[in-house]
């Protein structure tokens, strides 16, 4: 830490002196900084929209590859923004909106449609004075951002972005231009192929130092334009921009989750078999590209619109050829990309909430409510074991009353460890989650996390009462007086039969089923209206029970009931957000794993 610190200190000094000493070094270095601001800003702006249109379209637009493989292209070329494409894709293959293989045709698509930004800018950038479009768009920007409204906020910071883009693109080239009165980098041009791999290092080293292949792009274009770097060198600055990015998308992928992790190799394997080819065919590409420019028009002395060509070639080229290898891959990223310990028995911990969700509104709600249902599960198992049954005995074939028989002896199960383990743990996570969530939600998407985090609190309310009700529950389960036994099993073949019918309405998808089952669940609660429906005034007159065991008795049915209201209560939120449970029963009610 202290080395990057003082490694840190000594760049900052040695960019000081040298924007002291010369002035173009200060120009390019600031056209830098303004472009990336730009970038930033774009980024932001697209974000503003990202809670709707964007993500609608993301997720309607992957379910074929060809879809996939247009929207990753469309998006990229449209928002100038690979990152932010890459960001959302990873938001949604984290929460199961997509899959694995619609998420790498986007990221493939995605790559094809960063080529627009060569276009773009070898194209207008460097031959028009395009910084005096800059003033007017930051201008009408700000006075956009100013405005309340999300949609004037979006495209005032997509005007700001561009605006920043164009006018650092301009200091950049006003830069370079003064840069020949210092020095002239021609002379460090290296031919060959040992000047491909050498150009091909400095391109990713100035990606990652940029954090952005676009960014590379430019200088590159830029100084191309200028007549800084030699045509050659440029395309392999190109070829170094691409694996840059892909090593950016790898250290960022460290923070999601598994298949969040497949994707990042799969982009990795992409950009690594495209940069390999591209470079040792390079002369053969630059060929191809010569007889393209003389059919499509290009000057043969415009290097700039030869490299944004160079630039498509080799990306569609390394497409084409990775295109009919795509599912092969996806088998193969999933059989050797895997968890220590399988997902679904991690009942211990959170297994759908991830960072990476929270970049797109849709997402983070998924990936909470996949969640909640989790914690659900788990809620469950607490509750079934707190009533002296397995989780197991919830989707048995067996009637309530043999398994009430089956489990005729005391448990004994700590509900309150079950508790710290199981749910609290998770429950915590859920709430810190839907707390950042929320913080940039809309209204709407802030009242469906607000769901959520009534959900969780109703199944810890329900597990307080299932750990009061276990003393009374365990002592009268094996108690000489029938009498009493007998009112305490009726309390639990109530609830196991609520625990039944709330499972199968969370099975069901079918709206009559729906509505059956939850009749049924508002049906059985009467069960616990012991005072009329047990007749408990007849138990203590005919000195059945005692005074005690019928306090016991009124007390426990209370906490019974209120068990079931807020278990009910937490399926209708779940049933709302119509969030249902797909992973299989063997698994999570796995009795081991409690």
């Amino acid at each position: 830490m202290k080395y990057a610190e003082l490694f840190f200190g000594l760049l900052l000094f040695g960019l000081g002196f040298l924007f002291f000493r010369h002035a173009a070094v200060l120009a390019i270095s600031a056209g830098i900084g303004i472009f990336l601001f730009g970038m930033i800003s774009l980024e932001n702006g697209f974000k503003a929209f990202s809670g709707g249109l964007l993500e609608t379209l993301l997720k309607r637009s992957t379910n074929t590859l060809s879809k996939s493989l247009t929207f990753g292209a469309l998006a990229t070329a449209l928002m100038q923004s690979s990152s932010l494409v890459s960001v959302l894709t990873i938001s949604f293959l984290s929460a199961g909106l997509i899959t694995l293989l619609a998420g790498i045709g986007i990221i493939f698509g995605a790559n094809l449609g960063t080529t627009a930004t060569a276009w773009l800018i070898s194209g207008l950038g460097v031959k028009i004075d395009i910084g005096v479009y800059a003033l007017p768009m930051l201008t009408f920007g700000v006075i956009f951002i100013l405005r309340k409204q999300e949609f004037y906020k979006g495209a005032g910071y997509i005007l700001v972005g561009l605006g920043f883009i164009f006018l650092g693109i301009h200091t950049m080239k006003e830069g370079f231009e003064s840069f020949k009165d210092i020095i002239d980098l021609t002379q460090y041009a290296i031919s060959g192929y040992k000047g491909v791999f050498i150009y091909i290092g400095f391109g990713v080293l100035i990606t990652l130092i940029m954090q952005s292949s676009s960014a590379s792009l430019v200088v590159t274009i830029t100084a191309l334009s200028t007549g800084q770097i030699g045509y050659e060198n440029a395309l392999a600055l190109a070829i170094g921009s691409n694996l840059g990015t892909t090593i950016t998308a790898v250290l960022g992928s460290l923070g999601s989750n598994i298949d969040g992790k497949r994707l990042a190799v799969a982009h990795l394997i992409f950009n690594l078999t495209t940069g390999i080819l591209a470079a040792v065919f390079i002369y053969q590409l630059v060929d191809i590209v010569a007889t393209l420019s003389d059919w499509v028009g290009i000057a043969p002395e415009d290097d700039a619109l030869k490299l944004a060509l160079f630039h498509t070639l080799f990306n569609l080229m390394g497409v084409l050829l990775m295109l009919p290898f795509i599912r092969p891959l996806v088998k193969f990223l999933e059989a050797t990309i895997v968890l220590k310990t399988p997902l679904l028995q991690r009942t211990d911990d959170a297994i759908y909430l991830s960072d990476t969700a929270l970049n797109a509104p849709q997402a983070a709600k998924e990936v909470l409510f996949q969640e909640t249902q989790h914690l659900f599960v788990n809620a469950q198992s607490i509750i079934a074991y707190a009533i002296n049954i397995t989780p197991k005995d919830i989707t048995s074939a067996l009637s309530p009353e043999k398994v009430i028989a089956l489990r005729a002896q005391p448990m004994n199960k700590n509900i309150e460890d079950l508790y710290e383990r199981k749910f609290k743990p998770i429950y915590s996570k859920i709430i810190d989650f839907a707390v950042r969530a929320g913080a940039n939600a809309s209204e709407a998407d802030t009242l469906s996390i607000m769901d959520m985090r009534r959900a969780t609190q109703r199944m810890a309310e329900a597990i307080k009462d299932a750990k009061h009700l276990q003393p009374n529950m365990l002592r009268y389960l094996t108690s000489p007086n029938t009498f009493i036994k007998d009112e305490y099993d009726y309390i639990r073949i109530s609830l196991i039969k609520h625990l039944r019918l709330l499972q199968e309405i969370m099975e069901s998808k079918e709206e009559e089923a729906l509505a059956l089952s939850l009749g049924k669940v508002a049906q059985e609660s009467k069960a616990f209206d012991v005072i009329s429906g047990r007749s408990l005034d007849t138990l203590i007159r005919e000195n059945r029970i005692t005074s005690t065991m019928a306090t016991s008795l009124m007390n426990d049915t209370a906490y019974a009931l209120s068990i079931a209201t807020n278990v009910i209560g937490t399926a209708k939120i779940l049933l709302t957000h119509n969030a249902f449970f797909t992973q299989t029963h063997e698994v999570i009610f796995a009795d081991e794993l409690f």
